[in-house]
């Protein structure tokens, strides 16, 4: 099973920028999507369902603005639309389809740029761990695929000492994750990849992406008793419909 999670920044600027193409060459048989900024009807979705895609979204209820969305060519058992927790599912940033061996959730964590939302960014941090640890007992083949906003390390980021200080790699976002991680999932990229330089988004500014001077920040955390099925995990940069670039691991069963 192929798996690839991409924040695409608004799905119908993507599919203007070939992004069925891309996905017909890609071949994954699962595709989390994050920031789709989009209800499903104002998505024209034929050329991916000829592709053999059912889909599944959820969109926040701001039009324009955030949305997950999940395409599959597995028939999923189940559907979990959001998280039940308002907050949360206003937004549209929580997104699960549970198959025979493993479920797969979208997630779109949000980004703390302004001090309102980063306040908001903690809030949701800690109540999404509290509701993964109770959703594990019930799912525990979990794997976690989309756009944490946060650098987990200091390889992850181009320069972590002037970012310091910047929403995304503040101490408390990172040890909020490290700690996810070690409460029961696997970094699938860190598992193959120890390398520097790796990153999944860069600012549009100051021609950061031709620089590479980004940020890891989307991953495929995959829940541990699943470890010996992964059998490689990649980020794919040469992508290029979006400011992040999709990043994926495959399974073996």
């Amino acid at each position: 099973m192929k798996i690839i999670s991409y924040n695409v920044n608004g799905i119908r600027a993507a599919l203007k920028k070939d992004f069925v193409g891309w996905l017909k060459a890609a071949n994954p048989e699962v595709v989390c999507l994050q920031e789709t900024k989009a209800m499903v009807d104002q998505v024209d979705m034929t050329e991916i369902e000829a592709l053999g895609y059912q889909h599944f979204w959820l969109s926040a209820q701001k039009k324009g603005y955030s949305g997950v969305a999940i395409f599959t060519k597995i028939k999923p058992k189940n559907v979990s639309y959001g998280s039940g927790i308002d907050h949360m599912d206003f937004e549209g940033r929580i997104l699960r389809v549970d198959f025979d061996k493993v479920s797969v959730m979208s997630l779109y964590l949000p980004s703390g740029t302004n001090p309102d939302r980063l306040e908001y960014k903690f809030r949701f941090m800690d109540e999404f761990q509290e509701y993964i640890t109770k959703l594990r007992i019930e799912f525990p083949n979990l794997i976690i695929c989309g756009d944490y906003n946060i650098c987990h390390q200091a390889i992850d980021i181009h320069d972590p000492v002037r970012n310091k200080n910047v929403s995304g790699f503040l101490p408390e976002e990172r040890a909020w994750l490290d700690n996810f991680m070690k409460s029961g999932f696997i970094d699938s990229f860190r598992l193959f990849n120890q390398e520097p330089h790796r990153y999944s988004w860069w600012s549009y500014r100051a021609n950061a992406r031709n620089n590479n001077k980004g940020w890891r920040i989307d991953y495929a955390l995959v829940s541990n008793p699943l470890q010996n099925n992964i059998k490689r995990s990649f980020i794919l940069p040469e992508a290029k419909h979006s400011d992040h670039c999709p990043v994926g691991l495959e399974l073996k069963f």
